[in-house]
């Protein structure tokens, strides 16, 4: 049992799609102050890799929104919780295309609208390569 759990423990709990809570209700639920960088915006996203503790809401079903920082206050929206963050979840997944990103038939660079949140490069992928196959020849 982690640090966080009892946040999640408590998320899961809730009947209600928006749970506004403080910074201090959190170390409450948590009986623990939160670490020193939760004073930053950054600390509050919804990453999964950006802290233990954003993991354990994410896994309760849960976002953060309308985050105030001054007010020391957010609110949690429900969500349909996700098994991975953004990126292939696992090595089943290379060369899948990632809902809303180009298919197999598009002329679009494999890595194309990758560019949010954690990606993993599929093996063989060339960064080197120029996604424009006519770049650098002589015009």
């Amino acid at each position: 049992m982690g640090k966080y759990s009892a946040l999640g423990d408590y998320l899961r709990a809730q009947t209600r799609s928006e749970v506004p809570m403080t910074f201090a209700q959190i170390e409450r639920v948590i009986g623990a102050k939160l670490p020193k960088s939760h004073k930053y915006r950054a600390w509050w996203s919804n990453n999964a890799f950006n802290s233990v503790m954003t993991k354990t809401w994410l896994e309760a079903g849960y976002r953060t929104e309308r985050v105030d920082m001054a007010g020391r206050k957010l609110v949690f929206r429900r969500v349909t919780p996700s098994p991975q963050p953004s990126g292939f979840s696992d090595a089943a997944d290379i060369g899948t295309p990632l809902a809303g990103s180009a298919g197999p038939t598009s002329s679009r660079h494999p890595l194309f609208g990758l560019l949010q949140g954690l990606m993993r490069i599929p093996p063989g992928t060339d960064l080197t390569q120029p996604a424009d196959p006519e770049w650098g020849k002589d015009v």
